[in-house]
C-alpha cells in the first residue's frame, strides 16, 4: 500500500489498482468528472480476461478539429440584431406607419435578411474553421440548425430594438442576457460543470441541437423541433404585437 501510494505520489494523473481486500478497489487523485471516468474505465479495462474487451474508436476529430468545431458552433450561436437600432433612429419605422404596405411585410423582410446573412456566415464560417471536407458532411444539418437558431434570435432582436430606448439600453440588456443565459449554457455544454437545471434551459437544447450537427451525432428528437416552431410563432406575434405598438407612436 506505501509503495502504491508513493508511486502515485509521483504520477498525480496515475490510477492505483488495490485488490488487497479481494475485490480491485481504483486509487487516484481527482481531477475533473469526465478525465476520472475515462480513468477509471481504462483501469477496469486492463483487469479483462485477454480477447474479451476490446477498445472501440467513436470518434475520428482530432482535438484540434474538436477545438475548431466547438468554437465555430459557439459564434453562431449567439447574435442579436443591434443594426435595427440605426434604422429605428433613421424613422424606417416612422415610414412604414404611413406606407400602405402590409406591415408584416417589414418583419418578414427583417427576418429574410438576417436569415440570408446567417446562412452566408455558417457556411463561410464553417469552411474556413473546420475544412471543405468535414463542411460537405455536416452542412445539411448545420443549416437547418441555423435556420432556427437564425429566426429566434433575429426575432428577439427585433423585439429588444423595438422595447428598448436607446443603445446603452440595449447593450445593458445584450450583457444581462449573455451572463444569464449564454454563460451557464456553454459552461454545461463545454466544461466539466454540472448544472442540474440546465436540461430547463431552452437555450441549452438548441446550442446542444447546433453542437451536435458540428460532431455529427444529431439525435433531436420530434419534441425539439415542434419546441423550436413554437417559440418561433411565439416570438413572431410579440414582434407584431410590438411592431404595430411602435408604429402607432410613430404615426
Amino acid at each position: 500500500k506505501e509503495a502504491l501510494d508513493a508511486v502515485l505520489l509521483d504520477d498525480t494523473n496515475g490510477v492505483g489498482i488495490d485488490a488487497s481486500a479481494g475485490e480491485p478497489q481504483l486509487v487516484f487523485y481527482e481531477g475533473t468528472e469526465k478525465a476520472d471516468r475515462h480513468r477509471a474505465d481504462y483501469a477496469l479495462s486492463l483487469l479483462q480476461p485477454s480477447g474479451h474487451y476490446s477498445a472501440q474508436v467513436i470518434g475520428s476529430n482530432t482535438p484540434e478539429q474538436k477545438a475548431r468545431k466547438e468554437i465555430t458552433c459557439e459564434l453562431l450561436f449567439f447574435e442579436i440584431a443591434a443594426v435595427l437600432f440605426k434604422e429605428k433612429s433613421m424613422g424606417v419605422i416612422r415610414v412604414h406607419a404611413i406606407l400602405p404596405l402590409q406591415k408584416n411585410l417589414f418583419i418578414l423582410s427583417k427576418l429574410a435578411i438576417f436569415l440570408l446573412s446567417d446562412l452566408v456566415f455558417a457556411i463561410l464560417l464553417t469552411v474556413l474553421n473546420v475544412g471543405v471536407l468535414d463542411t460537405a458532411s455536416i452542412l445539411p444539418a448545420v443549416l437547418l440548425q441555423t435556420v432556427l437558431l437564425s429566426l429566434i434570435m433575429a426575432l428577439t432582436g427585433l423585439i429588444c430594438a423595438l422595447l428598448l430606448k436607446n443603445f446603452r439600453q440595449f447593450t445593458l440588456a445584450y450583457l444581462l442576457i449573455a451572463i444569464f443565459v449564454a454563460t451557464p449554457v456553454f459552461l454545461a455544454a463545454n466544461t466539466a460543470v454540472k448544472l442540474d437545471w440546465i436540461y430547463f434551459h431552452p437555450f441549452y437544447h438548441i446550442y446542444m441541437g447546433l453542437k451536435n450537427a458540428y460532431f455529427g451525432t444529431s439525435s433531436n428528437s420530434l419534441a425539439y423541433y415542434l419546441g423550436c416552431l413554437a417559440a418561433i410563432v411565439v416570438l413572431f406575434a410579440g414582434v407584431q404585437r410590438v411592431f404595430r405598438r411602435e408604429m402607432g407612436k410613430e404615426g
